[in-house]
């Protein structure tokens, strides 16, 4: 999507929206202890408030997510910018909330803990998100800050 005029906050809320309901990978970043990043494309869903992933916790995403405890979300395409920046909170498979097993197998048609007891699942509960398509979109590009959205 290119747009050349500024679209208003409410717009670009209801396009983060859109896309956190029609997308089916985001790009994951995390760091381990010692600052190695780590990037990569995971499934996911969104509750309404949260979005949950599931990776194992054998891999650098799975340990980087649960000791670091936060992470940046990004969408794929460089033209229509959405970063989230979250707080991490991690179920193991057992412990996961049913209604979020249920609204990630919906969506992804894959439950994780049917492969292995080493997938865990993540909460991440925006704390800021951007969204931007272009240099004119700049300023206003915070549409949440501090976990509240700002329209």
């Amino acid at each position: 999507m290119t747009i050349t005029e500024s679209r208003s906050l409410e717009q670009r809320k209801r396009d983060v929206l859109a896309r956190l309901e029609r997308e089916t990978d985001i790009w994951v970043a995390s760091a381990d202890a010692d600052g190695l990043p780590c990037l990569v494309a995971l499934w996911f869903a969104w509750d309404g408030e949260s979005v949950w992933l599931s990776t194992r916790i054998t891999n650098p995403t799975g340990r980087n997510l649960r000791d670091g405890g936060r992470t940046r979300l990004a969408f794929g395409d460089t033209q229509d910018v959405v970063l989230i920046d979250g707080k991490v909170r991690t179920y193991g498979g057992t412990d996961v909330p049913a209604a979020a097993i249920e609204l990630f197998h919906g969506k992804t048609g894959w439950d994780p803990r049917e492969d292995s007891a080493s997938y865990s699942f993540f909460q991440v509960r925006p704390h800021t998100v951007q969204a931007l398509n272009g240099v004119h979109e700049m300023h206003g590009r915070h549409v949440m800050e501090d976990g509240v959205w700002v329209v």
